[in-house]
């Protein structure tokens, strides 16, 4: 028997109340299935679902899901079950599942697949226990097939972050797509690029990424290089150097 989801508490968000404001520029572009008029919309509807994915930091043509695509275009597969296999796929894998920690994953794909920002810890922690229980694809499956989901987005409407921007406001929410790809714990981990100011000398982080086999070779010619100029300096090598 599986185990139920941890029960959680939605608080109060955009997407929670009723809109009544009038569709502008602010709001976002709906790609659905069922509106589509000929081949150029289908592709521009595939461009928004990698998108909403991959989020504009992970757009490579290396991550391409052709077979999936052509599944989509030839009417074998929905556009719930392309979200689908995009988020269960090697790349989005690689770049987001094995470079975060389990709650930074699930705060992220509440937010591409569901559309809105995760509601609290606990919410995070219900996600989590599912993630951890039923691997990658059962969490991706769990997500696409809840009510949730299926109310908002069903079977042929790419998800969408519902309700940045609401009329009373001077300033809406921030878009997903400008969001960190990486929580604090991985991204401590990662080369400091140049022209940043440091962070703070973490020992605990340099013992968990360092190459020890690199510094080790490092320590050992460091010695032999100390003990080199030692030798030469009581033999009276350095006296002798350049005709001295």
């Amino acid at each position: 028997m599986s185990i139920p989801l941890l029960t959680y508490s939605p608080s109060s968000q955009n997407q929670r109340v009723a809109g009544y404001e009038i569709t502008g520029e602010e709001q976002p572009r709906i790609y659905s299935q069922e509106t589509l008029l000929n081949s150029q919309e289908i592709d521009k509807l595939i461009w928004a679902a990698y998108y909403q994915i991959f989020h504009e930091q992970q757009m490579l043509a290396s991550n391409r899901q052709t077979f999936l695509e052509s599944q989509l275009k030839s009417g074998q597969i929905t556009v719930k079950e392309f979200i689908q296999g995009l988020a269960t796929s090697d790349p989005f894998r690689r770049l987001n599942y094995e470079s975060n920690n389990n709650y930074r994953f699930v705060e992220l794909c509440i937010q591409r697949i569901l559309g809105r920002n995760v509601y609290d810890e606990r919410e995070k922690l219900a996600w989590s226990i599912v993630l951890a229980t039923k691997g990658l694809q059962g969490f991706i499956n769990a997500l696409v097939n809840s009510e949730e989901y299926l109310k908002n987005f069903g079977e042929q409407t790419v998800p969408y972050q519902r309700r940045r921007i609401l009329p009373q406001r001077g300033q809406g929410e921030l878009p997903f797509a400008r969001m960190p790809r990486y929580g604090e714990d991985y991204r401590d981990k990662l080369p400091f690029p140049s022209g940043y100011a440091r962070q703070p000398f973490n020992f605990r982080t340099f013992i968990q990424s360092s190459d020890w086999s690199v510094i080790s070779w490092l320590l050992m010619s460091t010695a032999g290089l100390i003990s080199i100029f030692v030798w030469l300096a009581i033999s009276g090598g350095f006296s002798n150097f350049g005709g001295y």
